[in-house]
């Protein structure tokens, strides 16, 4: 059996309370990974054409107050 299916298989046997604190978990670690990614594309410049065009947008009235 690979991995996956081995986790997976484990996954089903779970108790309610056990998979509750698995979903958190996995909720958590997928937050902190977006977070990782965005943070490491804002310092290596990948975000600046979209920021540049977000501010040209709201220095040209486009924007509203969120």
């Amino acid at each position: 059996m690979d991995d996956f299916e081995d986790i997976k298989a484990k996954i089903e046997r779970l108790r309610p309370a056990d998979e509750a604190k698995l979903r958190a978990w996995l909720a958590d670690r997928h937050h902190e990974t977006w977070d990782k990614h965005i943070s490491d594309d804002l310092a290596a410049g990948r975000l600046d054409d979209l920021i540049a065009e977000v501010r040209a947008d709201i220095a040209a009235g486009h924007g509203r107050d969120v």
